[in-house]
This record gives C-alpha cells, sequence and structure tokens, in this order.
C-alpha cells in the first residue's frame, strides 16, 4: 500500500515510520514548515530520520516540504513565532491550551490528499495518540473519523485516513517502536516545543516524553539543557 504520512521529528511520526515500513508500504513522508517555535529544529530531525529510513529501507522516498510560514503567519497560537512563551508543566494541564494552532491538522491533511492523488497513494498516515485528545481538537476521534468521511468523499473512496495510535498513549507508542526489528531513532527526534537547540524538559511536550520513557523503564536517548 502506497501512504502519504505527516513527518515531524517527534517520536509519534516516527514510530509510525517505523511501523508502516515494516508492514510494507511504501512511504512518501510530508514535512511540513509552518513558523512554529520548534519547526527548524523538528524539521532538521525529520530529515536526518527519512535518512535513516532511506537507508534500511527501499519503500520510503525523499520527502516532500512544504512550507506554510507565510499562510500561518496571521493564526494566533503561543507555539508559532509571534505568539507568547511556550508554556510549562504537564502536558495535560490548561495552560497548554495555549499551543493549539488553529485549523493547522485540518491544512496539512488537505496538502497530503493532494500529495495522495497525485502519487497514487491509497491513505494518509497521522501519528495522533490520546495523549492530544484533552488539548488538541483536531486529535480527537470524532475529528478523524469526520475528515476521513470527508477524504474519502473527495478521493471518490480512493483514499483514507490511516490514523493507528489514536487509542494510544506515548508509553504504548513507545512500546511499540521498541518491539520493531529495525530500531525506531529514538535519539533523532525532537519532540521540545521551545525555539532553542537542546530540548528543554520543561514544557509539556517533553513532560510527556519522559514520562513516556520513565513508564517503560528505560533512558530518554537525547540530550536535554
Amino acid at each position: 500500500m502506497k501512504t502519504v504520512l505527516s513527518l515531524s521529528g517527534g517520536m509519534d511520526s516516527v514510530t509510525l515510520l517505523g511501523v508502516l515500513l515494516e508492514q510494507g508500504h511504501s512511504v512518501y513522508p510530508v514535512i511540513f514548515t509552518y513558523g512554529s517555535k520548534h519547526n527548524q529544529y523538528e524539521n532538521a530531525a525529520a530529515f536526518e530520520i527519512a535518512q535513516y529510513y532511506r537507508d534500511r529501507y527501499a519503500d520510503i522516498q525523499l520527502p516532500t516540504h512544504i512550507d506554510l510560514t507565510a499562510a500561518f503567519s496571521a493564526f494566533k497560537s503561543d507555539l508559532l513565532l509571534s505568539g507568547g512563551n511556550i508554556p510549562e508543566g504537564h502536558y495535560q494541564a490548561e495552560n497548554m491550551r495555549k499551543t493549539v494552532v488553529p485549523g493547522r491538522n485540518t491544512i496539512f491533511i488537505a496538502f497530503m490528499l493532494g500529495i495522495a492523488e497525485s502519487c497514487g497513494a491509497n491513505a494518509i498516515a497521522l501519528g495522533v495518540h490520546s495523549g492530544d485528545h484533552h488539548i488538541y481538537p483536531d486529535c480527537r476521534a470524532g475529528y478523524i473519523a469526520s475528515m476521513n468521511q470527508a477524504i474519502i468523499q473527495a478521493s471518490n473512496g480512493e483514499i483514507r485516513i490511516d490514523a493507528p495510535f489514536l487509542q494510544d498513549t506515548k508509553t504504548t507508542i513507545l512500546e511499540k517502536g521498541f518491539e520493531l526489528s529495525i530500531p525506531v531513532p529514538y535519539h533523532l527526534t525532537r519532540t521540545c516545543y521551545k525555539d532553542q537547540p537542546l530540548s528543554c524538559g520543561k514544557c509539556g511536550s517533553c513532560q510527556e516524553r519522559l514520562e513516556g520513557f520513565a513508564n517503560i523503564n528505560k533512558k530518554d536517548p537525547i540530550q536535554y539543557e
């Protein structure tokens, strides 16, 4: 099966990439630039991860890079360079709602649909998971189901959304990653939301990541400030 995957440098999409390749999918990664504070670090990680898998699998294509910085410049979110400081604390804390980017997944999915139809792909793969549900409305099951129906209608039934981690936690995603025959390069991933080279370890995204590794009794392989 041909699959278009939204590839960030984060653990969820990277684990999903590993799962899809192990299952025999031909994967077309898409990397988005949209003006977030961590975008340059996240994208650098994503390109490096794509190369890691291209050295090990024949069925991953060169990433397609889409720059939406200008389009997102009018949006309000503390995740964006134009917004306020990234909140610190647990990922489920209410202050993390400040990192919601309006319409982000809807816009990303629309571009991925165009790429999927152009390259003959059957699915659009997203690494959304249950840890996102409290804060991000466009990561919830209802949203994914609605968008899936829209994609099916728009593609005349040829393409669907694949979100296999929808009911998973960061912990169970990590467990799945460590079960794969080709190691997921978690040492290359970037999760932190802050605009700095080293991950802070204090923002909600970092806290959730550290909690996931602690839950499976493994050391997080990246360096923190």
